[in-house]
């Protein structure tokens, strides 16, 4: 769930990675850049449990935390655009909500792109042809082209539960037994 918070500070990078760009394959290439960025350094920040205290405590002054996160990305290449934000976040105490910020960045970004996500769960793993008719399918549904993240859930037992944004798509025999149980249970 990104929340509130998240949302904003997600729309304030992703107006700063598209005001100079006008081409849409460039303001793609930079948001995919930016989030592998992004993506890299709140992994390196997850792996670290001391980092991740330090970060989050407000006896260490921002101005520390600034100069260690620019050490240690340093040697990842990112660019001044990411720096610079995560610096913001350092100063406002966000650091503990960078993971939701770059999935909120995603999201809009894709949006602007003219993209929606989907989450998908089937209770196997999909072949290539069945994802490549459901993306058509979701696509079609949703009036832009989807963009599908994957992950299996036994319990659904067959079928496919497919959500884009807040309209779930129950194809699952689990919700179709559900469904003949209430039908069955309401006569």
């Amino acid at each position: 769930m990104i929340s509130v918070v998240a949302a904003r500070y997600a729309k304030a990078l992703a107006d700063v990675v598209t005001a100079g760009v006008h081409a849409s394959s460039a303001a793609q290439e930079d948001t995919a850049a930016i989030t592998a960025q992004l993506r890299a350094v709140d992994d390196m920040i997850a792996s670290s449990n001391e980092l991740k205290n330090a970060l989050a405590s407000p006896a260490v002054a921002p101005s520390k935390k600034r100069a260690v996160v620019a050490k240690l990305i340093a040697p990842m290449n990112v660019s001044a655009q990411v720096r610079n934000f995560l610096f913001v976040v350092i100063d406002h105490r966000r650091v503990h909500q960078l993971k939701s910020i770059v999935e909120a960045f995603e999201n809009l970004a894709d949006e602007r792109s003219g993209f929606v996500r989907a989450d998908v769960s089937s209770a196997r793993e999909m072949t290539e042809v069945q994802r490549a008719a459901l993306e058509g399918q979701l696509s079609r549904l949703a009036g832009k082209k989807a963009k599908l993240r994957y992950s299996t859930d036994p319990a659904l037992v067959g079928g496919v539960v497919a959500k884009v944004g807040s309209t779930v798509y129950d194809g699952s025999v689990r919700g179709q037994l559900e469904r003949l149980r209430i039908k069955l249970g309401s006569q």
